[in-house]
């Protein structure tokens, strides 16, 4: 069946609500991403984002826009559905951060050509529609040598297990009653290397992200959020999704724009 992109509309008015399942986004999964993406951004490349800007693809509920709004980044926020969109300025107006969202796609993104420092697409390449064109405009929008900082699902047996049976098949354990991924949209990292390199951005590193808890207690609490006995924002948490050496369910890195 086609991948349900709808369901962020349906859902994404309670993006910060710890029972909304888009929550599961939240969590222990922001944490994760950004303790890899600051290890890159100030260890590694040592960039100061006073004055800098950045683009978030995808940006959903603004998770990731408002840590990297506090930061000190200039944000630009992305995103498709107009109903996440909104849910993202009301809640960065709440925060006082200022935070540019503006609803708009991957594969049109409505910003200005080298007009970022920065990029970032998370839980996001596996969904677009045509992951070329998604990639050519995220080169597009960066200044050379820019950064693009994402991570995206693999393509594995061990990606479909959770992504696919655990996460929206298994009736006691998915999470929504929406095909919210299809295990063929799912990139490899070999692909997805070959993909940037074709539009100007070479690949600098890749590292695992999953789960860190123990497989049986990753099934036990995937049932206890189906059954309601824990929101999904603990589910998250429980989950303790993070930086891990095995690629196989998940993938985060980043890549550069060529000078």
């Amino acid at each position: 069946m086609p991948i349900d992109n709808e369901v962020y509309d349906r859902e994404g008015a309670d993006w910060w609500d710890e029972n909304n399942p888009l929550n599961i986004l939240h969590g222990s999964m922001t944490p994760g991403r950004l303790a890899y993406f600051r290890g890159v951004l100030t260890d590694r490349l040592r960039l100061d984002p006073a004055g800098l800007r950045v683009l978030d693809v995808g940006c959903g509920g603004g998770f990731l826009a408002e840590e990297f709004a506090r930061l000190g980044w200039q944000v630009v926020g992305v995103d498709p559905s107009e109903v996440s969109i909104n849910t993202a300025r009301r809640h960065a107006i709440e925060a006082g951060l200022d935070i540019d969202y503006r609803v708009g796609t991957g594969e049109h993104l409505p910003v200005s050509d080298v007009e970022f420092d920065l990029a970032y697409s998370c839980d996001v390449l596996e969904h677009v529609s045509d992951l070329e064109r998604t990639i050519s405009e995220i080169s597009r929008s960066l200044k050379p040598q820019g950064v693009f900082l994402f991570d995206t699902i693999n393509r594995t047996k061990t990606s479909k297990f959770l992504a696919i049976k655990v996460m929206q098949q298994w009736r006691h354990t998915r999470i929504l009653d929406a095909n919210i991924h299809d295990w063929g949209m799912f990139i490899k990292p070999e692909e997805l290397v070959e993909v940037m390199r074709s539009h100007g951005l070479q690949m600098r590193d890749i590292v695992g992200l999953a789960p860190r808890a123990r497989p049986p207690k990753v099934l036990l609490n995937f049932y206890r959020a189906n059954r309601g006995s824990i929101s999904y924002g603990e589910l998250s948490r429980r989950l303790d999704v993070g930086q891990v050496k095995d690629t196989r369910v998940s993938y985060m890195g980043y890549a550069t724009k060529s000078a």
